[in-house]
């Protein structure tokens, strides 16, 4: 995978402007920000560093593509001090921005490829950025599946675009929920219970998986079963980060600065860290 370009200072960020705020669930925003100069001019799979001033700040993945215009979009769980002071924020307010930052999804090996996007609960959020970039270009790409999971429906995020995927000829769209809860009437099950819906070459296929660390190892042997070679998956560690930099070491694994050498990586290249795979 090649690296995508560097911001012109590691350190110096830049204020953006919230231009709106969304609920997405009980725990989740997403944020519209607009910056002075322009597009934010990042890879999906990429992530910045935001500042509530006051509070510190945060590493949080992009959730927009970069074919879309006008912001780029945040999906922020409210978790912590920084995320917790993002939620009480409105339209109008600024926050510090710096960024893009990591090496995002190779988007040069998954050209002409089939796509099998596997996004466990808050892993919907970055996989969205590549998901609507392969939409935006779809003559770049081959047959696209996507499988997402949440633990409850109310925690199902993006809920009003996955569902308007679904009735688009040109992708499969199968969700699964581990405990139902209201009116659901559809599949019950952790993620890999909808690996047996899924029909794919393993020689075309790339498959992409992000979501919660206890979710790698079983949709990685799920992916193994189909025959797809390591070289062909890939996962994103994004939720490792701190500075962003490699400067704090937060994100170190054996070696492996996560901020610098990800979040993306293929399989092959974290097969020997154990803790990355949950």
């Amino acid at each position: 995978m090649t690296a995508q370009t560097a911001p012109a200072s590691l350190y110096l960020g830049q204020l953006a402007r919230v231009t709106a705020v969304r609920p997405l669930t009980d725990k989740e925003k997403l944020f519209d920000l607009e910056l002075p100069n322009g597009a934010l001019g990042h890879a999906p799979g990429q992530f910045v560093e935001v500042s509530v001033f006051g509070y510190g700040e945060a590493p949080i993945s992009v959730t927009s593509s970069p074919t879309a215009p006008g912001p780029f979009q945040l999906c922020v769980r409210n978790v912590g001090t920084v995320t917790g002071a993002l939620h009480r924020l409105e339209a109008g307010a600024l926050v510090g921005i710096r960024g893009p930052y990591g090496r995002g999804f190779p988007l040069e090996r998954l050209r002409g490829r089939d796509i099998l996007f596997v996004a466990g609960g808050l892993g919907l959020a970055p996989l969205r950025s590549l998901i609507h970039y392969a939409f935006d270009r779809r003559h770049e790409f081959g047959h696209l599946t996507i499988l997402i999971g949440a633990r409850t429906p109310s925690e199902l995020l993006f809920r009003d675009e996955f569902e308007t995927w679904e009735r688009r000829h040109d992708v499969d769209v199968h969700v699964t929920v581990d405990r139902a809860e209201g009116d659901w009437s559809g599949h019950v099950g952790v993620i890999t219970t909808l690996f047996p819906k899924v029909q794919l070459d393993p020689k075309t296929t790339a498959v992409v998986i992000v979501g919660p660390p206890v979710m790698y190892r079983f949709a990685l042997a799920e992916t193994f079963a189909k025959g797809v070679p390591g070289e062909q998956v890939y996962v994103s560690l994004e939720r490792r980060m701190k500075c962003g930099v490699g400067k704090c070491g937060h994100c170190q694994m054996n070696g492996v600065y996560v901020c610098q050498k990800g979040p993306v990586f293929s399989y092959t290249e974290i097969a020997g860290l154990e803790e990355a795979l949950g």
